[in-house]
């Protein structure tokens, strides 16, 4: 089977934590997050890594991430624009933000041959993710249904001290695949505890901190482009009139629809590796933090691409 590729989510901005944080070094060696991804990536086996970018970015980018990376992993680009829509729709005036991570990974269709996992630019994942999924992809083709994957993080191990987390509660059969992920996009600490709000923080929900959540680390067979291409246009017909300015044609929803409807199974691959993101500004120490003691461990190298 064809080594998988790895497409990496960059396009969009981070709004709480301001500028383009992607390329934010967490070493003194200038690595980003996005260079231990790629580096995690290709340990296992990838064979290429496709960068979903806004394309005023491009030169940035390649300069600041894709260019040194190059001798080791082949490097392609993909371009997430606000306008390429399905025939028959149009960008709602005034809209600035793009449709979605579902509309990020199409945009990398055509660069993608084979089996292939996505993941969030500014989302560190672990060693370990990496192994789960190209063992996955390289073992797995679809039959009388398509075989996809999940990573599954512990709750507990994907929280900031700095503020709020939106997380994807993962619910399983006994099998271990994913039967619906129920999104909370208001998670904190509460003392010991993690719990969600839907209030504006009036009521609070305790969730277990055990519980297996979502990171939007997917891993799926080309059969998920056809099925995300076809599903587009729905979505739109369903949501761009009700929330033409903020509607999002995102990858958990594609996947739902699928599994809902028999034609896909997801197995979720569970690690307990610990999280480590850049939501907020305050949380860049602890990255920067957790990177040296990885490397003090032996885990990393010094210099990742010399």
């Amino acid at each position: 089977m064809e080594r998988p590729a790895l497409v990496i989510m960059a396009a969009g901005m981070g709004s709480r934590y301001g500028g383009l944080k992607q390329i934010d070094p967490v070493d003194e060696a200038g690595h980003k997050i996005i260079d231990f991804s790629v580096y995690d990536a290709v340990r296992a086996g990838f064979g290429k890594v496709i960068f979903v970018i806004k394309e005023e970015n491009e030169a940035d980018f390649r300069a600041a991430v894709g260019d040194r990376m190059e001798r080791h992993v082949e490097v392609d680009y993909a371009f997430q624009r606000l306008g390429d829509l399905p025939q028959g729709f149009a960008v709602p005036k005034d809209r600035v933000k793009p449709f979605g991570t579902g509309q990020a990974v199409l945009s990398a269709a055509d660069k993608i041959e084979g089996p292939f996992a996505v993941i969030n630019a500014d989302d560190y994942y672990g060693p370990a993710a990496y192994r789960l999924m190209y063992d996955y992809l390289t073992t797995h083709r679809d039959d009388e249904k398509y075989r996809y994957a999940m990573v599954g993080y512990v709750l507990g191990n994907t929280l900031t001290e700095n503020g709020h987390v939106s997380r994807g509660i993962c619910v399983t059969d006994g099998d271990g695949f994913l039967k619906e992920i129920r999104e909370r996009t208001h998670i904190e600490r509460r003392g010991g505890d993690a719990a969600y709000t839907e209030d504006g923080g009036a009521t609070w929900t305790v969730i277990p901190k055990e519980s297996v959540v979502s990171l939007n680390m997917w891993g799926f067979g080309r059969s998920f482009l056809e099925e995300l291409r076809e599903g587009f246009p729905v979505f739109l017909r369903d949501n761009l009139e009700k929330n033409p300015q903020k509607c999002e044609y995102f990858l958990p929803y594609a996947v739902d629809v699928l599994v809902r409807a028999g034609k896909a199974t997801v197995q979720v691959l569970k690690t307990e590796d610990r999280w480590y993101g850049v939501t907020y500004r305050e949380d860049k120490p602890v990255v920067v933090k957790a990177i040296q003691d990885m490397k003090d461990a032996g885990i990393y190298p010094a210099y990742l691409w010399t």
